[in-house]
């Protein structure tokens, strides 16, 4: 991994990717929430500038599939 700075924009851009296939199956809506409360907490995480969230956040958004 590079830096924490860039690696968590490059999976928030994988997972909200992600959440795009999630709302268009009928079925995915629950997993469609899962995903945008996890891109909601990373944004907050990188907005506060937390590192120990930031790194919470892009572990989770990494286990995202």
């Amino acid at each position: 991994m590079s830096n924490l700075a860039e690696e968590l924009p490059k999976e928030q851009r994988r997972v909200r990717e992600l959440l795009e296939i999630y709302n268009a199956i009928p079925s995915g809506q629950f997993g469609a929430l899962m995903i945008r409360q996890a891109l909601s907490r990373a944004e907050q995480a990188a907005a506060s500038g937390d590192a120990v969230e930031m790194l919470r956040s892009y572990e989770e958004l990494k286990g995202c599939q």
